[in-house]
C-alpha cells in the first residue's frame, strides 16, 4: 500500500473521521474534503495532527464538495499533489448535508422540491460526480475501491427524513451502477449500512432520541454502532481479500436491522 491514498468526502467528523484514523493506522496517506466553520477548525486540526502522527501524509481541503468548480479545482490540486506520491486506493463518501423538514406541519416550514434537489445532489449525485472526475483524471489505482455510507432510512420512512431517504436510495442505486459499469476499469463499489450511530448528523434528525432508544431495544448486542465499527468495515473492504465484493450493501449494525 506504499504511496496509496484514501480520499474521504466529509472526513472531519463522524464516520469519515473515524475512517481517516483507521486507514492512517494501516499506512495509507489521507486526503480529506470537508466543509467546516473557522470556529471549529482548531478542534478539527487536532484530529488531523493525530492522523499525521502515524507517519502518513495528510492533505485537506475545506470546500463545498458539491460545488462543480470547487470539485474540479480540488481534483486538479490532488493530481498535482499525488503526481510523485501515488494514486487513490479508495474513495469514501461520507457527506451529510440534507434537509430534515417534515412534509406536513402547522408549526414549521415543510419540505419542498428544492430541498430535495439539494439533498440529492449532496448525499447521492456527488458520489458519481467525484468518481467520474477522479477516473477521468487518472487518479485511481488499478484495483480501487469506492465506499458510500447509507442507512436503514433508505428503505424505511421516518418523519422528517424524506429527502435524506430519497438520497440514500439514490446513492445505493448509483453505487450498484458504478460497480457494474466501471468493473472493467478495476473499480469496486459498495455501500455500508451503518447501524444507529450517535454522530453530529444523527442528532439533527427529528426525534433522534426516540430512534436511539428503539435501536437499543432492537439490537441483539445491546449497544449502538460506533464510528470505529464502521471504519473497521471500510478497512476490510480495502483489503486484497475483499476484491470480489462489489455492488452490494454491507450491514455494519451488530444485528440491529434483524428485527
Amino acid at each position: 500500500m506504499k504511496n496509496q491514498w484514501i480520499l474521504i468526502l466529509g472526513g472531519s467528523s463522524g464516520l469519515g473521521l473515524a475512517t481517516a484514523k483507521k486507514m492512517a493506522h494501516h499506512g495509507y496517506h489521507i486526503a480529506i474534503v470537508h466543509r467546516d466553520r473557522r470556529v471549529d477548525l482548531e478542534a478539527i486540526n487536532s484530529h488531523f495532527k493525530e492522523i499525521t502522527s502515524k507517519g502518513v501524509k495528510l492533505v485537506n481541503y475545506n470546500i463545498d464538495a458539491t460545488n462543480p468548480s470547487k470539485r474540479k479545482d480540488t481534483v486538479d490540486r490532488l493530481k498535482s499533489t499525488l503526481s510523485n506520491s501515488g494514486k487513490i486506493k479508495m474513495l469514501v463518501h461520507s457527506i451529510a448535508k440534507g434537509s430534515l423538514k417534515p412534509m406536513v406541519s402547522e408549526k414549521e416550514n415543510t419540505l419542498n422540491q428544492n430541498d430535495i434537489k439539494i439533498t440529492l445532489n449532496a448525499m447521492a449525485l456527488s458520489l458519481y460526480d467525484w468518481t467520474k472526475e477522479l477516473f477521468e483524471a487518472d487518479l485511481f489505482v488499478n484495483d480501487s475501491r469506492i465506499v458510500a455510507f447509507t442507512s436503514e432510512g433508505s428503505n424505511k420512512a421516518w418523519k422528517g427524513y424524506a429527502a435524506v431517504s430519497a438520497a440514500k436510495a439514490t446513492l445505493e442505486a448509483l453505487t450498484r451502477s458504478i460497480a457494474l459499469e466501471y468493473a472493467s476499469k478495476g473499480l469496486k463499489a459498495n455501500c455500508i449500512q451503518a447501524g444507529t450511530t450517535e454522530t453530529k448528523a444523527f442528532t439533527m434528525i427529528p426525534n433522534s432520541a426516540v430512534l436511539k432508544q428503539r435501536a437499543l431495544e432492537r439490537n441483539p448486542n445491546n449497544r449502538l454502532t460506533i464510528p470505529e465499527d464502521v471504519a473497521n468495515a471500510v478497512y476490510v473492504l480495502s483489503m486484497e481479500e475483499a476484491k470480489w465484493i462489489t455492488g452490494t450493501i454491507v450491514k455494519v449494525d451488530g444485528g440491529e436491522s434483524l428485527r
